[in-house]
């Protein structure tokens, strides 16, 4: 039976097979590999990674999905978990975990903080997202791509954009193009903030009012005076200044 595709799960199915093939080689699954894809959909990448692999753990919301996988799929080759990829405890599954999709570009970066916080079990992340969220991403400071976004996942992740994917990949077509990004958990000893909250609070308050100079978005964490000792102007903007000064200033702030 044909599945229609449910705009408020944000479903757009991948059907080219030339774009299926060059993202399971990207991904270059292994037979013993721990892997979880989210949002399965129709099975498009679940069915080549599955040849690869002993057996694959799937994250899927929506029920007439999940029946199919479970129908063309044997239950000790692809395990299905019923749920919100948003809510889902990836902690379950293990250690050296290395997770796949195409995520819903409507909740794609609720589920990449979500991600996030798993990172210490995680060997790598594969996604595809609309590509103007990717180079969000991968932004370097000074752009304006440059943001909040970037500055979170580049503290926690090394990440490469790897290729672009038109819309007509996809039934139904989106209106915009998507992109193939890589993750890779940094190693603790590299991230560098003695507080990872306090780190996370000055982000969120540099970026609050991007336009702002950081003498007043961050008045309420950090003094204009110490700003200036750790050699960042207070007259700068939050998209002009790298990670590490970032991190910086969180320390100073918990020093």
């Amino acid at each position: 039976m044909k599945h229609i595709p449910r705009k408020r799960f944000g479903q757009n199915f991948l059907v080219s097979a030339d774009v299926i093939a060059n993202i399971v080689d990207a991904i270059h699954p292994q037979r013993g590999d721990l892997m979880v894809e989210i949002g399965p959909g129709l099975a498009a990448l679940t069915a080549p990674l599955l040849a690869r692999l002993d057996c694959l753990h799937v994250v899927e919301i929506d029920r007439d999905l999940i029946a199919r996988l479970r129908n063309n799929f044997p239950s000790e080759r692809l395990i299905v978990h019923e749920g919100d990829a948003l809510k889902f405890d990836f902690a379950l599954l293990g250690t050296r975990l290395r997770i796949v999709g195409n995520l819903p570009y409507n909740i794609s970066t609720p589920i990449l903080f979500h991600l996030a916080d798993y990172a210490t079990q995680v060997r790598d992340m594969h996604f595809m997202l609309q590509r103007e969220v990717v180079d969000r991403m991968v932004a370097a400071p000074g752009g304006a791509e440059y943001g909040r976004l970037s500055v979170m996942l580049q503290y926690r992740f090394d990440m490469e954009r790897l290729f672009l994917v038109p819309p007509d990949a996809f039934n139904p077509a989106p209106k915009v193009e998507s992109a193939i990004v890589r993750m890779l958990p940094r190693p603790l000893s590299a991230l560098g903030a003695r507080d990872a909250a306090v780190f996370y609070q000055v982000v969120a308050a540099a970026f609050s009012q991007r336009r702002k100079m950081l003498r007043n978005t961050l008045r309420e964490v950090i003094a204009e005076a110490a700003l200036t000792e750790l050699g960042i102007a207070p007259t700068q903007r939050a998209e002009e200044i790298s990670v590490e000064d970032y991190v910086r200033i969180a320390n100073c702030c918990t020093a």
